[in-house]
């Protein structure tokens, strides 16, 4: 049976829901390019794979699934995704190139025993523009104006995040609004 991994980096990690993984998230996963660079549609800034984003190490899990159809569906349900995007989320299998935005992909499976590889790649989206990158002082004027509810996730979204997802944009977050990073209880 091949192994199955999934990605993560951002909410999936802390708070996976009915993801069916095994048992924990491994802080060892290939090499990203993401940013917090979505705004969604509760407020929160959200971390993507961006081109332009410096790479950080990955988090993972096995998924507690052997079809990797079914995997793919059962990330897109824990995230949200409409089933008409379902295209966002991707997959790479053993014998595939690795993707740009997802560094050495290939060689970090095997010497893991992972055959194939799901993760999510919605894109950018700001101002309900999709596919719009906002820039660093884009991001950090915006949570300058959030109150209550909406501040108080877009801080804990971007505090929970994984401490090794350190970007540029998270430094600047943390300079403007002291949200150092916090684990996940």
């Amino acid at each position: 049976m091949a192994v199955i991994a999934c990605l993560g980096w951002g909410s999936l990690v802390w708070d996976p829901r009915k993801l069916p993984i095994q048992r924990q998230w491994f802080d060892d996963g290939p090499f990203v390019k993401v940013e917090f660079m979505r705004q969604s549609d509760d407020g929160r800034i959200t971390l993507v794979l961006d081109s332009d984003a410096l790479p950080v190490r990955s988090l993972w899990a096995v998924m507690d699934i052997a079809d990797l159809g079914a995997a793919k569906e059962a990330l897109r349900k824990r995230e949200k995704i409409p089933s008409s995007k379902a295209t966002t989320i991707e997959s790479w299998t053993k014998g595939q190139a690795s993707p740009a935005l997802i560094t050495d992909l290939q060689q970090w499976a095997e010497a893991r025993g992972v055959g194939s590889v799901i993760w999510t790649a919605l894109p950018a989206k700001f101002n309900d523009v999709e596919g719009k990158k906002p820039d660093c002082g884009q991001v950090v004027d915006y949570l300058r104006g959030l109150t209550g509810t909406l501040k108080d996730n877009a801080e804990r979204y971007i505090r929970l995040a994984p401490r090794q997802i350190d970007t540029r944009y998270r430094k600047t977050i943390e300079a403007a609004f002291q949200w150092t990073p916090l684990l996940a209880s």
